[in-house]
């Protein structure tokens, strides 16, 4: 059975944008719509909605109304500063809600949930377009390097044993499917340590993820190009899942304001009250920052 998706942080998101019926919101984590939808209640016919998203399955499934202007695009949000070009538009508002929807853990049989067999590719969106996908990492790359990639983008404290047993299962047989590295990954796992709350191939996935879609490049490319893009006077708001994502985010916005360049809008990350952490699970580990262009 497959789950909607909820968006975390909702209300609290597009209020912070300080949206007016004339705003260019750069929303450039489309999804499923769920901010789009509110986005696009607050824009007159003056407005312009732009909804990026590097997965086609997303840009083909959603359907967005309202009187705004209506672009929806399906790139990387590193690209942003050519999206702005190519439609001839700057943003004085850019949103990046950088969690998962649950559509993309059903859709593409491209191996992103260790709960089902699927081929291992881990892709946002053609593989062909990709430098390499998930199966030539745990296939061909040497194990130190997967230790590093575990360790570094997963945080993963069993990274040297997971890759270990990585390169062993290997040498028996390639690896081809996300159910069988779960079970690789589980089995590397001290017999302990494999009853936590969260499923033991969580993080491995998540790092896998991460280097195969060059995530936290294309965050700082966003980042920087983003801030460049959007008019004086407009506002940046970032909902992080991860510490690798908080920390880019902050560090980044820590320095844009030291520098004059931005004012911060909240001392702290906006995160889920206890009602929302009840009802959407992962609304828990959420981080909304803003910081409004001077």
């Amino acid at each position: 059975m497959t789950t909607s998706h909820i968006p975390v942080l909702l209300e609290d998101t597009v209020s912070v944008l300080g949206l007016d019926q004339d705003s260019v919101v750069f929303d450039c984590t489309l999804g499923a719509g769920g901010h789009a939808k509110l986005i696009l209640k607050t824009l007159g016919p003056e407005g312009v909605y732009v909804g990026i998203d590097a997965d086609p399955t997303a840009i083909a499934a959603v359907t967005l109304e309202g009187q705004a202007r209506i672009e929806l695009v399906n790139r990387n949000f590193a690209d942003i500063a050519d999206i702005s070009r190519d439609l001839k538009i700057r943003p004085t508002a850019i949103l990046a809600d950088l969690g998962w929807r649950t559509e993309q853990f059903e859709a593409g049989a491209r191996g992103f949930s260790f709960q089902k067999d699927e081929p291992l590719l881990m892709t946002f969106g053609d593989p062909a377009t990709h430098v390499f996908t998930a199966r030539d990492m745990v296939n061909d790359w040497r194990e130190e390097s997967l230790a590093d990639v575990i360790y570094g983008y997963g945080e993963e404290r069993f990274a040297r044993r997971i890759a270990k047993a990585i390169v062993k299962a290997r040498e028996e047989a390639p690896i081809e499917t996300s159910k069988r590295l779960a079970e690789i990954v589980v089995s590397a796992y001290p017999a302990i340590a494999r009853r936590g709350r969260i499923h033991p191939a969580t993080k491995t996935f998540q790092a896998i993820r991460i280097a195969v879609n060059d995530e936290l490049g294309a965050l700082k490319k966003l980042l920087e190009d983003g801030f460049d893009t959007l008019e004086p006077g407009g506002r940046f708001a970032i909902i992080s899942f991860h510490s690798l994502e908080d920390r880019l985010v902050k560090r980044f916005f820590d320095q844009k304001a030291r520098d004059q360049a931005a004012l911060k809008l909240i001392k702290k990350p906006i995160v889920a009250d206890e009602e929302e952490r009840k009802s959407n699970p992962r609304s828990r580990s959420a981080k909304l920052r803003v910081v409004e262009k001077t």
